[in-house]
């Protein structure tokens, strides 16, 4: 049985990797946030009292199933409502201007060019949408097998698959990273 601070340290080792995942996969970084949130809030609920070891396991299921859970509002939500506010400015007199929307990474690297800086801003946010293209579980497979790290019993468990069909899955988005990419002029 986990204890309070083994619980706590485990959300604190995964609190990073759980966001960056849920913005890749939504695109939004205050739901990215709640996403992860309400995450640690069912793992605390639901599987506290649960040993530390099955604590990565049940946490990526839930990540999983939160993240699902959201682009199916999300789903019903558009075709109920129209939003165009979000294209409002903060005063109903404002234009809006896309170019106020659209901010770029926060990079520290004085001693790059800004060439560069541009460069691989451009071949990030070109990796990112080919990431984004991939169908759905491959794209979850290829997020917890290389950006989470886990192995593919891991991540076998987590996606409720077989070991065999994340191989499958790791495989055909390598591939389809691959092609695409250098279709781009992109080589890594």
């Amino acid at each position: 049985m986990a204890t309070e601070k083994e619980l706590s340290d485990f959300l604190k080792s995964v609190e990073r990797r759980a966001f960056k995942r849920s913005v890749y996969h939504v695109r939004d970084e205050e739901a990215a946030l709640d996403i992860v949130q309400d995450s640690m809030m069912k793992l605390s609920e639901h599987y506290g009292d649960k040993p530390p070891a099955e604590l990565p396991m049940l946490f990526q299921r839930i990540l999983s199933n939160c993240t699902l859970d959201w682009f199916r509002r999300q789903k019903t939500r558009r075709a109920l409502f129209s939003n165009l506010s979000d294209f409002e400015g903060a005063d109903d007199g404002d234009d809006f201007d896309l170019l106020d929307r659209v901010t770029g990474p926060a990079d520290n690297r004085e001693s790059e060019s800004a060439e560069d800086t541009t460069r691989r801003t451009q071949v990030f946010h070109e990796i990112e949408e080919q990431i984004a293209l991939l169908p759905g579980r491959q794209r979850e497979a290829f997020l917890m097998r290389y950006w989470e790290e886990m192995d593919v019993a891991e991540t076998a468990a987590a996606m409720g698959c077989s070991e065999g069909s994340v191989k499958t899955h790791c495989s055909r988005a390598v591939h389809a990273l691959s092609k695409a990419l250098k279709a781009k002029g992109i080589s890594l």
